[in-house]
C-alpha cells in the first residue's frame, strides 16, 4: 500500500464560523484572518494505492459553480485535483473508488462536472464506485435549513443517477450512535461520527505499522485539537465535544497519524497527553512516514 497526498487548492471561510464560541482574540493568534475576517483553509485529499485499487478520499470543491458562489469562498492556489493526481502518476479514469467522508460541497464538489454540452452533469471518475452511507445520503438529499447551503444537489444527485453509488453499511443502535465498519477495503476501517453532520465517515487506514486517520471535519486543523474548539458549522456541537474527546484520547495512546484535510500548513499531526489535556505533539508531511 502507498498513500499519496492530493492537494486541490485552498479556499476561505469565516474565522468565527470555523472556531465557534472561541473568542477571536484567542483563535486569531493561531490563524490570523484577512480584512474580511476570512481564514485560508486547505482542501487536502488522500489517495490510497493498494494493488489494483485506487481509493480517493474526498475531492475538493470542483469547478462547476458560478462566479457568485466562488466569490464567497475565494478558491486559490496552483494545485488542482487532476494535476495532483497526475503528479502522483494517475489519471481520472484510474480511480476505482471515491470515498466521500460527507457531502458538504468542499468535500465532494470534485465528484461531478459539466458534460461536454454543458446541459447536464456527469461523474468525473467514470470508472469508480462512489461511496456514501444510507443515513448520510438521506440527510444530505433532504437537507435541514441549517445545512442546505452546504449540500448542493448538483454535487450529489448525479452520483446516484450515474449508477455508480454504493453505500457503506452502518448499523446504528440509536440515531446518533457512532459505528465501526471494519475492512471496507483491506486495512481500511470506517468510524462514523455525528456531531458535524449526520453519519460523517472517518477512515482509519493501517499503513506501515501506523494508523493513518483521515480527519475530515472532526478535526479540521491542529488549531482545533483543544476539545472546546468546535466549529459553528457543527449541527450538534455538544456531540462533537464528546466525539473529539474520545477520539483524541485513543489517538494519543495509539499514536495515530492524523491526516488533516483543512489545515493550510500542516498535512499530518500526532497528539499527546499533557496536564492541559490532549495537545499537539508534532506535525509533518505524509511522506515522512516513508
Amino acid at each position: 500500500m502507498t498513500l499519496h497526498t492530493i492537494d486541490t487548492g485552498f479556499f476561505k471561510l469565516d474565522g468565527g464560523a470555523m472556531f465557534g464560541v472561541v473568542p477571536k482574540t484567542l483563535w486569531s493568534k493561531h490563524h490570523p484572518p484577512d480584512e474580511k475576517n476570512l481564514c485560508t483553509w486547505a482542501m487536502r485529499c488522500l489517495l490510497v494505492e493498494d494493488g489494483d485499487r485506487l481509493i480517493l478520499i474526498d475531492n475538493g470543491l470542483g469547478d462547476k459553480q458560478d462566479s457568485k458562489f466562488f466569490s464567497h469562498y475565494e478558491p486559490h492556489g496552483d494545485a488542482t485535483l487532476e494535476g495532483s493526481l497526475r503528479k502522483a502518476g494517475f489519471g481520472l479514469d484510474d480511480i476505482t473508488d471515491v470515498f466521500l467522508s460527507h457531502l458538504h460541497f468542499d468535500h465532494c464538489g470534485g465528484s461531478i462536472r459539466w458534460n461536454s454540452a454543458r446541459d447536464g452533469y456527469e461523474p468525473v471518475f467514470r470508472n469508480a464506485t462512489y461511496w456514501s452511507n444510507p443515513q448520510h445520503w438521506e440527510w444530505a438529499t433532504k437537507p435541514n435549513a441549517r445545512e442546505k447551503a452546504s449540500f448542493l444537489k448538483e454535487n450529489i444527485l448525479p452520483i446516484a443517477e450515474s449508477g455508480q453509488l454504493k453505500h457503506v453499511p452502518i448499523d446504528r443502535t440509536e440515531p446518533t450512535a457512532n459505528t465501526w465498519t471494519q475492512d471496507l477495503f483491506p486495512g481500511f476501517d470506517v468510524l462514523t461520527v455525528n456531531g458535524h453532520t449526520d453519519a460523517m465517515m472517518i477512515p482509519h487506514i493501517r499503513y506501515k505499522g501506523r494508523t493513518v486517520v483521515f480527519m475530515a471535519d472532526l478535526l479540521p486543523s491542529v488549531h482545533h485539537i483543544p476539545v472546546a474548539w468546535v466549529m459553528a458549522y457543527d449541527t450538534r456541537p455538544l456531540l462533537t465535544l464528546g466525539e473529539k474527546a474520545a477520539f483524541l484520547e485513543r489517538a494519543a495512546d495509539e499514536q495515530f497519524v492524523l491526516f488533516l484535510e483543512h489545515d493550510a500548513t500542516n498535512p499530518c499531526a500526532t497528539v499527546e497527553r499533557t496536564e492541559k489535556g490532549i495537545r499537539l505533539m508534532e506535525t509533518f508531511p505524509l511522506s515522512a512516514l516513508g
